[in-house]
């Protein structure tokens, strides 16, 4: 991962301190819409969701920074290891979609008074940025998702591959190895 720096726009600056500033209650109301939505499929704690969350409004605060290039990565390992998680939780590959959406819907209302405050053209190119990020993780949690599938599917015709699904221990160290990436980083750009 280099450091290099590029120019951070002060719309997207302001959006990223607006989101980290509601970060708590995004992960909240998130959680809160996610648990009731699937409360019969969801198997692991809330914790670990809110923690999965949390690494994913986390990653999208950093990226509204200088460095938002050098994150993409992780920003796509994050996503992916989520829709391998929603495969495990027995999501519909469209329900994964839903549930990055609705992070996009609590944004767009968060920020509301923020995006209204800047200059137009400013907000414009922030925005597409924002919903430029989003659209990109969806399409690796679909991926995640997808590959968890076809491991099953690859399984059942005789064909061995490692098709054990990510229990809420493997998430864990999933998301451990994610969030010390995401430290790690924080300390280079310090």
């Amino acid at each position: 991962m280099g450091t290099t720096a590029r120019t951070t726009r002060p719309a997207l600056e302001a959006i990223g301190r607006s989101i980290k500033a509601e970060r708590d209650s995004l992960i909240r109301k998130w959680a809160d819409w996610l648990i009731g939505r699937h409360s019969e499929a969801t198997t692991f704690d809330r914790h670990t969701i809110e923690r999965q969350l949390g690494l994913l409004v986390d990653i999208v605060v950093e990226m509204a920074g200088p460095l938002r290039r050098q994150l993409a990565e992780l920003w796509f390992d994050a996503c992916d290891q989520y829709g391998r998680t929603a495969a495990a939780r027995g999501l519909a590959a469209g329900e994964v979609v839903e549930e990055i959406q609705h992070l996009r819907e609590l944004l767009i209302h968060e920020l509301a008074a923020v995006i209204a405050a800047l200059p137009t053209r400013q907000t414009m190119a922030a925005l597409l940025r924002l919903n430029r990020t989003l659209d990109r993780g969806i399409a690796h949690a679909v991926v995640g998702y997808t590959d968890v599938l076809v491991e099953m599917l690859l399984n059942k015709r005789g064909v061995l591959i490692d098709t054990s699904e990510p229990g809420e221990k493997a998430v864990h160290q999933s998301l451990d190895q994610l969030e010390e990436e995401l430290r790690t980083f924080r300390e280079r750009r310090d």
